[in-house]
């Protein structure tokens, strides 16, 4: 009888481990649940998000900047102002947030201008820059009334960063055409492009397509000032 008693005892921890895998096996399963609702409100929340950012650039292209209130964007999403408030402190962010989506299109456009050819001169590189710029800013209102007539100082932050990436793309440009000397200085082009902006306000102030006169003297402004710095024949 201890015999067999023993082996009943030997068999019991093989059933108690058997159960044990089984369970383990079974675990998995249970551990793979449908999708949390999170991840449903995190889609909702951005959703949201870019039809604050739509309603606002809507707003401002009809009305100009002191139209795109944040109630205005509430009345035109049916997003009560309390919500908004959740995804943006105040009004400046959106604007931000607005300008930070026009400067990543406005990126991919810079770099698109390594690959033009055929430029022979400082004032062909000045408007191989400047005219997509231009471009740009016409066809989209919206992008001038926060770029130049209603910039706050989160937005010049964001566009001074982009003048400076700019006037940076068009040092290497010049000197990799071999237009500018390459000792030309980061300082230059900033003046350049500081020079260069203010008459790009003046022109976009003056009208909102930007006056043709003033842009232009805008791109001979900073091509005579590049000038000083054009690579000279050895």
């Amino acid at each position: 009888m201890a015999e067999k008693k023993s082996d009943q005892q030997r068999r019991s921890p093989t059933k108690k481990a058997a159960k044990v895998e089984e369970s383990a096996k079974v675990e998995p399963a249970v551990r793979q649940a449908p999708a949390r609702p999170d991840a449903v409100l995190q889609r909702r929340g951005v959703a949201r998000v870019q039809a604050i950012l739509d309603a606002a650039e809507e707003l401002l292209t009809e009305a100009g900047y002191d139209a795109a209130t944040l109630k205005a964007i509430s009345e035109r999403t049916g997003i009560p102002v309390a919500s908004i408030y959740h995804y943006f402190a105040d009004r400046h962010q959106v604007d931000a947030a607005l300008i930070s989506r026009h400067i990543e299109v406005l990126e991919g456009r810079m770099r698109a201008v390594d690959g033009i050819g055929g430029l022979e001169s400082l004032a062909d590189a000045a408007a191989a820059v400047f005219d997509p710029l231009v471009e740009y800013f016409r066809a989209h209102p919206s992008c001038t009334e926060l770029w130049f007539s209603g910039r706050s100082e989160a937005v010049a932050v964001l566009v001074a960063r982009f003048d400076d990436a700019t006037a940076e793309l068009l040092r290497n440009l010049a000197i990799e055409r071999g237009l500018l000397e390459e000792s030309t200085p980061q300082l230059a082009m900033r003046v350049a492009f500081e020079a260069g902006g203010a008459l790009f306000d003046m022109a976009f102030k003056q009208d909102p397509k930007g006056d043709d006169a003033v842009l232009a003297e805008a791109e001979r402004l900073v091509s005579a000032y590049l000038q000083t710095y054009a690579r000279r024949e050895r």
